[in-house]
C-alpha cells in the first residue's frame, strides 16, 4: 500500500512552491488545478487540488474553516535539521516547536501551510 494524500487548496501553484521548498520535493505534474509533489526518488508524497477545479463534491467546501480539521499532514525526515531550516526560511506560522517528543523519540515542528492546514515535520537526528 502507498499513501497518496490529497488536499484542496486555494492556489495550487502557490501551495506547490511552498511545499516544494518545505519538503525538498519536486513537481511531478504542475498546473493551476492539480499538482503531484514527489520526493527525490520520484515517489508521490502529496497531491494538491484546486477547490473549484472539476466537480468533486467530496473535497469539502472552501467556505468551511479550518481546512483539514482533525487531520495532520505529517512528514518524517531522515534529516530533520535540513527540514527545519527549510521551514524557517519560509517564515511559516509555527504552532509548536521545534521540540523533542519523548513519547515518539523524535523532534517535531508544527506549523501551518498557506491555506491553514496543520503540517508536522518530524525526525530523529539531533538539532
Amino acid at each position: 500500500m502507498q499513501v497518496q494524500p490529497l488536499i484542496a487548496v486555494t492556489n495550487v501553484e502557490t501551495s506547490s512552491r511552498w511545499y516544494q521548498k518545505l519538503l525538498g520535493a519536486i513537481s511531478g505534474h504542475g498546473g493551476a488545478e492539480y499538482e503531484q509533489l514527489l520526493d527525490e526518488h520520484g515517489k508521490l508524497v502529496l497531491q494538491l487540488h484546486h477547490w473549484d477545479a472539476h466537480d468533486h463534491p467530496h473535497l469539502g467546501k472552501p467556505s468551511i474553516r479550518p481546512y483539514g480539521n482533525g487531520v495532520l499532514l505529517w512528514f518524517h525526515f531522515d534529516n530533520f535539521t535540513a527540514a527545519l531550516k527549510r521551514a524557517q526560511a519560509l517564515d511559516a506560522e509555527v504552532l509548536q516547536g521545534p521540540l523533542f517528543n519523548p513519547n515518539a523519540g523524535h523532534h517535531e515542528l508544527w506549523l501551518r501551510d498557506p491555506d491553514g492546514y496543520v503540517v508536522v515535520l518530524a525526525g530523529q537526528d539531533q538539532l
